[in-house]
């Protein structure tokens, strides 16, 4: 896909979606982290449905450590590879606590060091929280990025860096959104509904057809 085509991609999902924001329900930073800790390999709604209950009674640092392991997993335990999960959110409870005096760091070198926080997590919060330009891909983006040929790439880090490179200044701060919203809802895996896709005549993905949906 040229830079012409992908303006008008980017542009057709402005247009759709003004203000995207990520599905994971939060008040805070230290409970996007989390939130994002959690749902890796797992569906926003799976994980806002047991964060609604963990964050009534625990939502800082201190007192999701308080809960200890056992007491985490009690509420997450719906939630794929829950037990990994909540070992290392206590540890990073714990680390933030030690090191960071219970704030979330607003870096990338500082944010990978946490327990159960890779790129993408930090992209995530980079970005949603502190209004950072990264590009967090998961299943849906490296999905719409090849699908679309807007930003074709073997690995997530290279479409990653592809993204990074090819998307203009004006649309990179709510790009992730929308990429991840298109591919979820749109440019599903199995059968993409092409009919109500905005970009569908933009998109190079030579299996559309429109006139099936």
């Amino acid at each position: 896909m040229n830079r012409d085509k992908r303006f008008q991609f980017l542009t057709a999902l402005r247009q759709e979606n003004p203000t995207p924001r990520t599905e994971l329900k939060y008040t805070s930073t230290f409970e996007l982290l989390i939130s994002v800790i959690l749902s890796a390999q797992a569906t926003d709604v799976s994980v806002n449905k047991a964060t609604e209950k963990l964050y009534r009674v625990a939502n800082t640092p201190r007192a999701i450590l308080a809960l200890g392991e056992d007491g985490l997993k009690g509420y997450i335990k719906t939630i794929g590879l829950f037990n990994s999960k909540a070992k290392n959110i206590i540890k990073t409870c714990q680390a933030l606590i030690d090191e960071h005096d219970c704030v979330v760091p607003d870096n990338r070198k500082e944010l990978e060091a946490l327990p159960g926080v890779g790129r993408k997590t930090a992209n995530v919060v980079l970005n949603t929280a502190f209004g950072q330009p990264t590009m967090a891909v998961d299943t849906h983006i490296f999905r719409v990025s090849n699908r679309t040929r807007f930003a074709p790439g073997k690995t997530v880090r290279q479409v990653e860096d592809k993204l990074m490179k090819v998307i203009p200044d004006e649309f990179i701060l709510d790009a992730h959104h929308w990429l991840i919203l298109h591919g979820r809802y749109i440019c599903t895996a199995r059968k993409p509904k092409c009919a109500a896709c905005v970009v569908y005549d933009i998109c190079e993905f030579k299996g559309k057809q429109k006139d099936l949906e």
